[in-house]
């Protein structure tokens, strides 16, 4: 790779960029549209959800309790016999709350309401899915207590707690998603539709025809486009944090960091989208098809993915808005929790580095061909 044209090649690409009016507004004006839009119009109802029970005594009654919310038809029972157990796996996402049946429960039956029966704790980052589990398991220990004797319907008084997002703010959970889909429009549309424009002009057979080698002309009309994503992550970001007051509890540079891995699938999918197209419109059709549809729809952004039909779950692992999503709802909500976050990462990479493979192979074959 020669440094001198590779340079050449970025400059021109960002000189383009900046004269392109449609550019600029789908990668800053269209971002912030989008972000409005999710953090004020948008609330989200959870139905069926996996949460753990923490089953800390032997007693009868605590049998009786635990068997209530595994027989629940909305719940989907982790057992564990002590609330550590269960921690680690409500930070990774695999269940979003668990109830703990303390082993002293048959005395809090005795004290008549002076000390909660149970404990509840949800992961707030997704506030739809912590309420819900939160009030659902209140009615399960109500009405457990009425079919007993124990109480009459009211008297119950459960105080849950939520992890992550104490508030139970949807807002919170919605716009580092929003960010996701966000930076999945401005790197595969973008990049689909301008590469496909030089296509449709005959300017990229020109490009090819050069010394310059294919990848060099691939990452010389890249790397701007991936400087206008992290841009607009940046952008997106500080808005999120100013304006829309979620917190950043990670680290600006891991998520300058996750956004940057994730410019790579998403650049990398827009690339292989205009070299098989070579077609604006065509392009514009596809991208929205394989990107931003699946970014939407398969991402955990709207719909839980626990929740879906086991084949479309395996589909979901070939989303990579699905793996940033999941990291920046963690980087937003929990902090550099890195055993998540590396995980997500090489997700991320992997299919990036897939994609770039098959594009220039596509784009060889092309210049070959003609």
């Amino acid at each position: 790779m020669n440094p001198t044209r590779l340079y050449a090649l970025v400059v021109k690409e960002g000189l383009q960029v900046l004269r392109d009016p449609s550019t600029l507004l789908v990668a800053f004006v269209l971002p912030v549209v989008l972000l409005f839009l999710f953090a004020y119009a948008v609330s989200l109802d959870i139905r069926r959800i996996p949460v753990g029970i923490a089953l800390e005594s032997d007693s009868r009654a605590a049998q009786e309790l635990a068997t209530a919310f595994s027989g629940s038809r909305f719940f989907s029972v982790v057992p564990a016999r002590d609330s550590r157990e269960l921690q680690a796996a409500l930070v990774s996402g695999r269940i979003r709350g668990y109830v703990v049946i303390p082993a002293n429960l048959d005395r809090r039956l005795l004290q008549a309401g002076r000390e909660p029966l149970v404990e509840v704790m949800t992961d707030g980052s997704q506030p739809n899915t912590a309420a819900f589990v939160g009030n659902y398991a209140q009615g399960v220990v109500s009405n457990w207590l009425v079919e007993r004797g124990l109480a009459a319907p009211g008297d119950i008084r459960l105080v849950p707690r939520f992890w992550f997002n104490a508030e139970l703010e949807s807002r919170r959970a919605l716009v580092p998603g929003a960010l996701a889909i966000v930076m999945t429009m401005i790197g595969t549309l973008l990049t689909a539709l301008v590469v496909a424009r030089e296509w449709e002009r005959g300017t990229m057979e020109g490009l090819l025809s050069t010394p310059a080698s294919v990848v060099e002309i691939l990452v010389g009309k890249l790397l701007p486009y991936f400087g206008l994503g992290l841009l607009a992550t940046l952008i997106g970001a500080g808005l999120s944090v100013t304006l829309f007051g979620v917190p950043l509890r990670g680290s600006w540079a891991a998520l300058m960091l996750t956004s940057a891995v994730f410019l790579v699938p998403a650049l990398g999918q827009g690339l292989l989208i205009s070299a098989v197209t070579k077609n604006q419109f065509v392009a514009a059709q596809v991208a929205l098809l394989t990107g931003f549809l699946p970014a939407l729809l398969l991402s955990g952004f709207l719909f839980e993915i626990s929740s879906m039909p086991e084949p479309i779950q395996w589909l979901t692992r070939l989303v990579p808005a699905r793996y940033f999503n999941a990291a920046l709802q963690t980087l937003f909500l929990a902090g550099d929790v890195w055993p998540l976050l590396l995980r997500q990462l090489a997700a991320m990479a992997a299919i990036g580095l897939f994609f770039f493979a098959v594009a220039c192979a596509k784009t060889r074959k092309s210049l070959e061909v003609s």
